[in-house]
């Protein structure tokens, strides 16, 4: 959206209007041309900055990545510790209701005879 120029009468008294005009569409023309390259500057900035931000994206996704999987072995290896210690536990107690169990029958029957 162009910015129009506008110089002041004594300007226009001075120098004619034609010449005055033909100023004012040079500081427009110039104003176009500088804000279409500063629309490509930018652009040309986005783009590499937008590189780069993928480019740290996706750095940054292998990184989870990899901390993940240290973190999913660790967990698997704290579970395995886990299940066996709750593996002994239900051994032990299995080993103490066969005990048990071999008591109570063994005095039931023995009070029947």
């Amino acid at each position: 959206m162009p910015v129009t120029a506008k110089l002041s009468r004594k300007f226009y008294e001075r120098f004619g209007d034609e010449i005055t005009g033909e100023l004012v569409d040079w500081f427009n023309a110039v104003d176009t041309t500088y804000q279409t390259q500063l629309r490509e500057l930018n652009d040309l900035n986005w783009e590499r900055f937008k590189a780069h931000l993928d480019g740290e994206i996706s750095s940054l996704r292998s990184e989870l990545r990899g901390e993940m999987n240290v973190l999913r072995a660790e967990l698997r290896a704290e579970m395995q510790v886990g299940f066996a210690g709750i593996r002994l536990e239900m051994e032990r107690f299995r080993s103490s209701m066969m005990k048990w169990m071999f008591v109570y029958w063994t005095a039931t029957i023995a009070t029947i005879l």
